[in-house]
């Protein structure tokens, strides 16, 4: 039987002092500012600070009664969906093809990973590039074969630039996690399935589709928390949140009301209902991922 082997110091204080630099930058860039976006959220101010009300709930009372709000609620939601649907859909077919190559199998990893290293801003200005009405490369190619294409004005348009910029971004990382889960899978399973006479789509959702869900449910969470938390760059570089409100997910509207409508206490508020739903998320992890999942 193995013995647990633990580290022991001689100093009590040595391991706080070891952890204490890690825990101040928790403290200042985590707790504080957690702490300061609740006392916000219950405050009335204005632009400059210079006049202050205590008003409680007010805030939380007007954003559930703000038709906005609520809209952006649902544009989140649905942004969501798609983002994590078509990222896990398609990284998980590169993986599984990438799992396959034999011949040149590293340089085809090599340039799946590379969207990844991207910044969000950037991925947005390329793809508001690729299907400007006017003068991008995307939008002629739908205009030849009939189909106009305008973001500006079309929202359904708008909302498929934001998911497709989102999901390109996140493929890469959804794309490693699949592909290590992949070659963690005994190919013993994999092979006595085929001398069964198991096809290969068979032997896909048989064994390794199911082998795979832990990954897949951890994927699905941190691909939900991107789509609410990561995207407001490429959000604010393609469309602004518009054509109107049509594309104004929860982070880019908080940003709005903040930086340009300059109301304070309302988008402390936002940020106190987003802090509550990354912890929620971030829970579901840890309560249902990270004990299934091997690394």
């Amino acid at each position: 039987m193995a013995v647990e082997k633990r580290v022991r110091f001689k100093n009590w204080w040595l391991p706080w002092a070891l952890i204490a630099p890690q825990m101040a930058i928790i403290l200042v860039f985590f707790y504080l500012p957690a702490v300061q976006v609740i006392y916000q959220s219950v405050l009335q101010q204005d632009a400059f600070g210079t006049s202050t009300e205590f008003v409680g709930a007010l805030n939380f009372q007007r954003l559930w009664n703000d038709e906005t709000y609520i809209a952006s609620f649902r544009t989140t939601a649905f942004f969501s969906v798609l983002v994590a649907f078509f990222g896990l859909a398609i990284a998980l077919l590169l993986a599984v093809m990438a799992d396959t190559v034999i011949k040149g199998a590293t340089g085809y990893k090599t340039l799946l990973i590379w969207p990844y290293a991207v910044a969000p801003a950037i991925a947005g200005v390329v793809w508001l590039f690729m299907f400007a009405p006017s003068v991008g490369i995307v939008s002629y190619a739908l205009r030849s074969i009939g189909f106009e294409w305008n973001h500006l004005l079309d929202g359904d348009h708008a909302m498929a630039l934001i998911v497709m910029a989102a999901v390109w971004k996140q493929i890469s990382y959804n794309f490693l996690f699949f592909l290590a889960g992949l070659q963690s899978i005994p190919k013993s399973l994999i092979e006595a399935a085929a001398i069964d006479g198991a096809g290969r789509w068979r032997r896909f959702w048989s064994i390794v589709f199911p082998l795979l869900s832990p990954t897949t449910f951890f994927l699905l969470v941190i691909n939900i928390v991107y789509a609410f938390f990561e995207t407001f760059a490429i959000v604010d570089a393609a469309t602004h949140g518009g054509p109107g409100k049509d594309t104004a997910i929860l982070v880019y509207k908080l940003y709005y009301d903040a930086f340009k409508a300059l109301d304070l206490g309302a988008s402390a508020a936002q940020s106190a209902v987003l802090m509550v739903i990354v912890v929620t998320l971030t829970v579901i992890q840890f309560r249902y991922v990270e004990k299934r999942v091997q690394y």
